[in-house]
């Protein structure tokens, strides 16, 4: 039987040739540590830890990550297994004693019997004979790789650092403040003239929210990590710096809009929010990236008008990133849809985070090992972990239409914004704030995603996806 090949050791790239090799198919598995090193990388093993040591939260119950860590675990990650038995405290965290970790992922690969490991760059795509390979290189992903794969789909395919705007929960924005309209009532392409939601700002409040942004403690970026700015995605405290004016003849000017809640009263600033995923679930800020420290940024941004409550599922950022814009290139199996041959795994398919890189390893290595095998696949749902981080990586995702050319698909960590929405049925006589409705919401979420999970674990072939 041919082998399959995957390029990069590290979290994504480990899973998906474990749940190959678990399937009684051979594996190559390529890293190019330690004959080419990378800014970030200590050591050459296998699922070095970077950055943090933490896995984030371990609640199963009411934290989206939480309820991906079971997923995990019951779908017998490696990653997971190894993180379990290598964990340090760190409260409801799963953190782990990093440099255990590397060795226990690394002498798990190097001592199974049908798992091969090649040390040395792939520069360049595979070669032709390679009939089924997965590139799971993340976020620093060799430059002839990635030139390679650029060539191959287009100038727009792969970018190379990310500008993200913070990403609130739709559900935790105060409509009787903000109200949907777009500029002068413009539908665009797909839209109905209501496709923002616009949060408006007096000039008192404007002016408070400026010396928030300037006041406020950057993130320090390591010297491999940084990018140069340029004026399409300036990070909004940048531009604040340029002038106190600047934002409101910016991404804050209040023309083409009526305030729905106070007719005839015109706003000095408005912050416009636009749908970011087709449940309908999320939004970003329009042109809000930023290089503020995670620590500050909820704060700043509700003291914008209509956010004082949110809830974020992600923060802005600007930060190299090197990453596929996929719901355009890959297809339901995480297979590039020019070159078929070719599946992606982890952060350079578009999800952040550890395990969600885990996961997209885990559904790689699955559909792969699936496809030699003659077997049909099966994707998981999307009302699970697995499956929501999935969908928003090959479906999920809304382009801007009303900024062509410009590419809007952002890396995400799984949150429960991705998933199908719930709603909780209220008991008669019973009464619950709304912190109680929000952690039986998560509940019955991650309820659903467990039960879901197993149906899919056990299933027939025949429950193939089309």
């Amino acid at each position: 039987m041919n082998p399959i090949h995957i390029i990069g050791g590290g979290l994504a790239g480990c899973e998906a040739a474990w749940q190959v090799a678990r399937r009684a198919v051979p594996v190559i598995l390529h890293e190019m540590r330690p004959e080419r090193t990378t800014e970030a990388h200590q050591t050459d093993r296998l699922a070095e830890l970077v950055c943090s040591n933490s896995f984030r939260s371990d609640d199963r119950e009411t934290n989206a990550v939480g309820l991906l860590h079971e997923e995990l675990r019951r779908a017998d990650s490696l990653i997971l297994r190894v993180a379990d038995s290598h964990q340090v405290p760190a409260g409801g965290a799963l953190a782990v004693d990093r440099e255990g970790f590397a060795h226990a992922v690394t002498d798990a690969i190097g001592s199974h019997p049908l798992i091969r490991i090649e040390r040395g760059e792939v520069a360049g795509l595979p070669p032709a004979d390679w009939d089924s390979v997965i590139i799971a290189t993340g976020p620093l992903t060799s430059p002839a790789l990635a030139q390679a794969i650029r060539d191959l789909t287009g100038e727009d395919a792969l970018a190379f650092f990310d500008a993200i705007a913070p990403i609130v929960h739709f559900e935790t924005i105060d409509m009787d403040v903000a109200w949907f309209q777009s500029r002068y009532d413009k539908p665009g392409p797909g839209g109905t003239g209501k496709d923002y939601i616009n949060c408006p700002l007096d000039k008192a409040g404007y002016d408070a929210f400026v010396d928030a942004l300037l006041a406020g403690d950057k993130h320090k970026h390591h010297d491999w990590e940084k990018i140069p700015y340029f004026d399409g995605c300036l990070p909004i405290e940048v531009m604040a710096a340029r002038g106190r004016e600047t934002l409101r003849h910016g991404p804050m000017k209040p023309v083409g809009l009526t305030n729905a809640h106070r007719p005839g009263e015109k706003p000095w600033a408005v912050v416009q929010l636009r749908q970011d995923n087709a449940l309908g679930t999320l939004y970003n800020i329009v042109g809000f990236q930023t290089e503020l420290r995670y620590g500050i940024q909820a704060d700043v941004f509700r003291k914008i008008p209509g956010l004082g409550q949110a809830q974020f599922a992600r923060l802005g950022g600007l930060h190299r990133n090197t990453f596929l814009n996929s719901p355009k290139l890959l297809d339901a199996t995480l297979r590039l849809k020019a070159l078929p041959r070719l599946r992606f795994a982890g952060q350079i398919t578009g999800c952040e985070g550890y395990v969600e890189s885990a996961g997209m390893g885990l559904l790689a290595g699955r559909f792969a090992a699936a496809e030699r095998l003659g077997e049909a696949i099966v994707l998981p749902p999307p009302t699970t972990a697995l499956g929501a981080v999935l969908g928003h990586i090959t479906a999920g995702h809304l382009e801007a239409h009303d900024e062509p050319g410009k590419r809007s698909f952002q890396p995400m960590n799984v949150n429960f914004g991705l998933f199908p929405p719930m709603e909780i049925v209220r008991q008669p006589g019973v009464r619950m704030t709304s912190l109680e409705r929000g952690r039986a919401k998560k509940r019955a979420i991650t309820s659903r995603a467990l039960a879901d999970l197993d149906r899919w674990l056990e299933a027939p072939a025949a429950q193939a996806a089309e």
